[in-house]
């Protein structure tokens, strides 16, 4: 009797999201063991699982009783495991080919990851070099090579890696203050992932390696079909921007986070700020001049229009263009198409019934474009302000004219939307694009997701404002991801200028501010896997005071002050 009451206690009982129901197992068993034992439906390969709401890799051993969901390639966190799987595949299969080369994942691009290669004998990297490390990618993915995980003291993951001459892991391990991290092995290889990969090569079955540029591009699965290869966009304008910033960090010899914290506890974060804000500053300059050139020009541009994803701070930049634009001799007038919403209860509406604010039909659209025709044809008009707390559009006496030297300002999410100012020639038309294209990485092989400034931003803005906990944000940031897919990303590329508004200290100072706020989320909800992936990923940037940011940066319209 005792004997058995001691057995029944090695045992765990696991709660299966999945299923919603339990099973018993013993203690250390791995969630990849478990997964056979649950019956639910699973169209795709299962990459990873949540534990008790934080994201584990399969062969992750549980000790205690808990709650699991297991995850495919549809979810986040599935496909951020498949990807940096992938990453090291091809990390993996270049060095074969080409012992002595150097991969850096430059950032997700067009539906993948671009990278670039350097061999070891200086020579170009040509189509036939992608071919064989594509070949050997293959090869590895067929032999079906378990990728393994070792955790150590920080001290001897950078022996590991100063041995292999990555220079860009140490700085990151010495700098990131941890004192166990870990590192995985694919046979005779090793890098370093901050998170969990999948159990072994074989996984990888969606998948192409490409001729890009002056690179490769990763190409992954779509996010909805992970059968099928995501569809491939050319974003020429986007890699622009991204290679523009590369050049700049380059000159400032700061590649990665390691380059930035090394700065940093050198006590120069002010100067890197000043910088980064004198560059922005430089690019609103040169974007005001273009304007004054056209404004003057045989076919004369009237109206800009500014848009970009939330959080990428477009009401700062119209601002700041405001002033510059004066400082050619323009008088801006400005508005926002949020004034021109239609009242809430005639709001379009998700299929769940709740209000659908990122729809284009939320703006009034008609009611807007004879406004500014009326205006560009010298009319004054009394514009509306929306009332977002009553849900309504009022006419509170506001007017609008447009004088001899002036210029249109349209600051909105649908800006870019071409059915916006349909009846309006494109020759009067200025467009803008901000977005927040992160520059840098973790180090060569691991990048920062394209999308986590904003989202921490708008956690930062939206908590100390009393709108939304991080919680909320967080719960809501999905939807607000895939309405920019559908509405504002689109029309990138139609754009005649893009303007990145992050720049390399920003997680460094969003770190002393977004700490305590995610440390709200509570460890019970679906939110907090979210919180927990935010929290350890900030922890690699030694934190930077905000004193320096003058108050007319992106990042006040976010931290506050």
């Amino acid at each position: 009797m005792y004997f058995c009451f001691l057995n029944s206690c090695m045992m765990l009982k696991i709660y299966c999201k999945n299923t919603g129901g339990y099973k018993y197992f013993k203690e250390g068993t791995t969630l990849l063991e478990m997964l056979p034992e649950f019956d639910f439906e699973k169209p795709y390969d299962i990459l990873s699982a949540k534990v008790n709401n934080v994201s584990e890799g399969l062969k992750f051993r549980v000790f205690n009783n808990r709650d699991i969901e297991y995850l495919d390639y549809r979810s986040y966190s599935g496909r951020n495991v498949y990807c940096r799987s992938l990453c090291f595949l091809l990390c993996k299969a270049a060095q074969d080919e080409f012992p002595g080369c150097s991969i850096v994942l430059r950032r997700p691009i067009s539906k993948g990851y671009f990278c670039s290669m350097s061999k070891a004998d200086g020579s170009e990297l040509e189509e036939s070099d992608i071919r064989r490390i594509r070949e050997r990618m293959q090869a590895l993915v067929d032999a079906d090579i378990p990728f393994r995980r070792h955790e150590v003291q920080v001290e001897e993951a950078i022996k590991v890696f100063s041995r292999l001459g990555q220079t860009d892991k140490v700085k990151l391990l010495q700098t990131c203050g941890e004192v166990y991290v870990t590192y995985y092995t694919l046979e005779d290889s090793a890098d370093y992932y901050y998170a969990s990969l999948v159990p072994s090569t074989a996984y990888l079955k969606v998948w192409s390696l490409e001729s890009y540029r002056s690179g490769m591009i990763l190409r992954v699965p779509d996010r909805h079909h992970p059968e099928e290869l995501a569809p491939f966009f050319e974003q020429s304008k986007t890699f622009g921007v991204f290679t523009e910033s590369i050049k700049w960090n380059s000159i400032m010899g700061l590649s990665n986070v390691g380059d930035v914290n090394e700065a940093c506890l050198q006590g120069k974060a002010t100067d890197l700020i000043q910088v980064a804000e004198a560059l922005q500053e430089k690019k609103i300059v040169q974007i005001a001049e273009e304007i004054e050139r056209r404004y003057f020009s045989r076919t004369p541009v009237r109206i800009v229009l500014i848009t970009g994803p939330t959080s990428s701070g477009k009401s700062t930049f119209c601002t700041r263009l405001s002033v510059q634009l004066k400082a050619c001799g323009l008088k801006p007038v400005s508005f926002s198409t949020d004034d021109y919403f239609v009242n809430r209860l005639d709001t379009p509406r998700l299929p769940d019934g709740s209000f659908d604010f990122d729809n284009f039909d939320t703006v009034d659209h008609d009611c807007l474009q004879k406004d500014v025709m009326r205006l560009i044809n010298g009319e004054k008009v009394e514009v509306p302000e929306y009332n977002f707390v009553t849900g309504i559009r009022e006419y509170n006496g506001k007017t609008l004219s447009l004088s001899e030297g002036s210029i249109l300002l349209i600051e909105g999410i649908h800006a870019l939307n071409p059915a916006l100012l349909d009846k309006i020639s494109d020759e009067k038309k200025f467009k803008i694009f901000i977005n927040t294209i992160t520059s840098i990485s973790l180090d060569n092989h691991n990048c920062i997701p394209t999308s986590d400034n904003r989202l921490l931003r708008r956690i930062v803005r939206d908590y100390n404002k009393g709108a939304f906990t991080a919680r909320e944000t967080i719960s809501n940031w999905p939807n607000v991801r895939r309405a920019e897919v559908k509405w504002i990303y689109p029309y990138q590329e139609d754009a005649d200028v893009l303007f990145n508004s992050s720049y390399l200290v920003e997680f460094a100072v969003l770190r002393s501010h977004a700490e305590a706020i995610l440390g709200t989320v509570p460890k019970n909800c679906p939110e907090y896997s979210e919180a927990y992936r935010l929290l350890t990923f900030l922890h690699y940037f030694v934190p930077v005071s905000d004193k320096a940011i003058p108050s007319t940066s992106f990042m006040r319209g976010f931290i506050g002050k």
